[in-house]
C-alpha cells in the first residue's frame, strides 16, 4: 500500500506541474459543457449552438459535467457562463485540470483492487503502476485535456468484476461507460457473447432464464436512466444526430495508425509512381485535393476505390465474428480479455473516422496480458511503443513535446526491461530470431523517425518547398505506426485464434 502511494504522490506532484501547459480545444469544449448544463434546462442541452462545441456525448457524460458545474460555479462563476466564450483564467485551467487528477482516482482503486486475486502479485503491481502512469493518459488528458482515465477506470471495474466472476456487476458497469462514452461500443459484441455465453448459459449451453432476466433488466434500467427523460421529451432523434455524425471523412486530418493510414499512403504511391513512370491511370481528380492529403473533410482516393462507411462496418464485424466464434466456444476470462482487446483494435484498425486517441482502447486491456508468455509481451512492447508515439502529434509546443518525448522514453525503459525480466523467452528457431532482429529493428526505428519529425521541416524551408510538404511528418508518423500496430494486431490475432503463448496464461477456468 505504501508504495501504491507514493507512486499517487509522485503522479499528482508532477501531474500539477503540468497546470500551465498547453491545452487543446478540447480543453474549452469540457468548459462549454460546464456551461450548458448548468445554465441551461435539460431540454436545451442536445440543441444549445452558442458555441461551435456542442455536447456531443451521451446523457451521462452530461450529468458527469452537471454535477462538476456546481463546484465550477462556487470557484468563479464565469466558468458556467454559456455566453463567456474560450475563457481561459487560472482558474478555470486549475478547476478543471483537478478535475481530471480527482477523477483518474477511478482508475487507480481499480488498479489496486486488480492486485488482490491476481495469481502473482508483484507482477500485477507493474502493470498496475504502467496503466496509473501510462504516458497515454498523461499526454492526451493531463495535457492535450480530456477525461479518459476516469472512463477507463470505470472499463477497468467492469473488467475485475468479470475476473472475479461478478458477471452481472460487469455487464452493469459496461452498460454505464456506454452512457458516458458511446465510442466504447466498439468492446460491445465481446460483453455481449461472453455474458450471454457465460452468464446467461450453463457450462453445457442450457439457458439461465433468471441471470438472463436480470441482465437485461438490468442494462435496460441503465439506458433508462440515461436517455429516458430526452425519450420523454421527444429528443431521441436529436440525440441520436449528436452522438452520431456521419459526415466526416474516412480519416481525421490527422490519419490515425490504422490499416486505412496505409490505403491511404498507398494510394498517394501509387499516384506518384504512375506520375513519374508517365503511366496512364484512371485518377479521380477529387482524389487530388481530399483530406487524404492531410486536409479536413472527406476522404477520396485518386487512385484506389473509394471507402463508404458501409465497407468499414462490413470489414470490421466480419472479423470481429471470428474472434467472437472462438470466445463462444471458450467464455473464460483470458478469454474475453482477449476478445474484447481485438475487437477494440479490429474497430480501431478498420473503422470509419477513427481518431488516433482511440489506440488506448487498444493499449489498456493489452497491457492487463503483457506478461502472459512471450508472444504476449512482444505484443504488448510494439503495440505500445507504436500507439504512444503516435499520440506525439498531439502535442505540438516545444515544451511540451519534450516532456512527452521525455517521460515516454522513461516508461518504456522501465516498464519493458522489468517485463522482460518476467516473461522474454529467446527465440529457439532461425525463423522466430529473425523475427525478433526484425521487430527490434522495427523499433529501433523510430529513433529515425523522431530525427526525421524534426530536421524535414528544416530541409523543407530551406529548400523552400512550400506548404504543401508540411504534413509529410505527420505522415510519415502515421504510416511508420501504422505498420507496427497493424503488425501486432495480426500477433495478437494468431496468438488468440491458434493458441499460441497459452501456457503462459493462469489456468482458466469457466465461469
Amino acid at each position: 500500500m505504501q508504495t501504491a502511494l507514493d507512486v499517487l504522490l509522485a503522479a499528482t506532484v508532477f501531474k500539477l506541474l503540468l497546470f500551465p501547459a498547453y491545452r487543446s480545444t478540447d480543453f474549452e469544449v469540457h468548459r462549454n459543457w460546464l456551461a450548458v448544463t448548468h445554465s441551461l434546462p435539460l431540454s436545451q442541452w442536445y440543441y444549445d449552438t452558442t458555441s461551435e462545441w456542442t455536447l456531443d456525448y451521451p446523457p451521462f457524460f452530461a450529468y458527469f459535467e452537471w454535477m462538476l458545474s456546481f463546484p465550477a460555479a462556487l470557484v468563479d462563476q464565469r466558468i458556467v457562463d454559456v455566453n463567456n466564450l474560450r475563457y481561459s483564467a487560472w482558474s478555470v485551467i486549475a478547476y478543471q485540470r483537478t478535475t481530471v487528477i480527482i477523477t483518474e482516482l477511478i482508475l487507480g482503486l481499480a488498479l489496486l483492487r486488480f492486485v488482490k486475486g491476481a495469481n502473482d502479485a508483484r507482477v500485477q503491481r507493474l502493470l498496475s503502476a504502467s496503466l496509473f502512469l501510462h504516458p497515454g493518459f498523461l499526454i492526451i488528458d493531463h495535457i492535450h485535456f480530456q477525461y479518459n482515465g476516469f472512463m477507463f477506470g470505470i472499463l477497468l471495474w467492469s473488467l475485475l468484476m468479470a475476473r472475479n466472476g461478478r458477471n452481472l456487476a460487469s455487464g452493469i458497469l459496461f452498460a454505464i461507460l456506454l452512457n458516458f462514452k458511446h465510442l466504447y461500443m466498439y468492446l460491445a459484441p465481446a460483453y455481449f457473447v461472453y455474458l450471454l455465453r457465460a452468464y446467461c448459459m450453463t457450462p453445457a449451453g442450457t439457458p439461465r432464464i433468471p441471470q438472463f432476466l436480470s441482465l437485461a433488466a438490468s442494462v435496460i434500467g441503465v439506458f433508462v436512466a440515461s436517455v429516458g427523460p430526452f425519450l420523454v421529451m421527444g429528443q431521441l432523434p436529436q440525440l441520436g444526430a449528436r452522438l452520431f455524425p456521419f459526415t466526416r471523412g474516412l480519416n481525421h486530418a490527422y490519419w490515425a495508425p490504422n490499416a486505412w493510414a496505409l490505403v491511404t499512403a498507398l494510394d498517394r504511391v501509387l499516384l506518384k509512381a504512375a506520375s513519374m513512370a508517365r503511366i496512364e491511370l484512371t485518377v479521380n481528380s477529387a482524389g487530388l485535393q481530399s483530406s487524404s492529403r492531410g486536409l479536413v473533410g472527406d476522404t477520396v482516393f485518386a487512385v484506389l476505390p473509394n471507402v463508404e462507411p458501409f465497407h468499414t462496418f462490413a470489414i470490421t464485424i466480419g472479423i470481429q465474428m471470428i474472434f467472437l466464434a472462438r470466445l463462444w466456444r471458450q467464455p473464460t476470462y483470458p478469454s474475453f480479455l482477449r476478445a474484447l482487446t481485438l475487437c477494440g483494435w479490429t474497430s480501431f484498425m478498420f473503422g470509419w473516422h477513427v481518431h488516433e486517441k482511440a489506440v488506448l482502447m487498444v493499449l489498456v486491456p493489452l497491457t492487463l496480458m503483457a506478461a502472459d508468455g512471450s508472444a504476449h509481451l512482444r505484443t504488448f512492447m510494439l503495440a505500445s511503443v507504436a500507439g504512444i508515439y503516435s499520440l506525439f502529434p498531439l502535442l505540438f509546443t516545444p515544451a511540451e513535446a519534450a516532456v512527452e518525448l521525455l517521460y515516454s522514453a522513461i516508461w518504456m525503459v522501465f516498464v519493458i526491461q522489468s517485463l522482460n525480466k518476467i516473461a522474454y523467452e529467446f527465440p529457439r528457431s532461425p525463423a522466430a530470431v529473425a523475427l525478433d532482429f526484425a521487430e527490434r529493428a522495427y523499433l529501433f526505428g523510430f529513433i529515425g523517425l523522431q530525427l526525421f519529425v524534426w530536421v524535414f521541416p528544416f530541409i523543407a524551408q530551406r529548400l523552400s518547398w512550400g506548404v504543401s510538404v508540411d504534413f509529410v511528418p505527420l505522415m510519415a508518423t502515421s504510416v511508420y505506426c501504422a505498420v507496427g500496430l497493424v503488425w501486432s494486431y495480426l500477433r495478437l490475432s494468431a496468438a488468440y485464434l491458434f493458441g499460441i503463448g497459452e501456457s503462459g496464461l493462469q489456468k482458466e477456468k469457466t465461469a
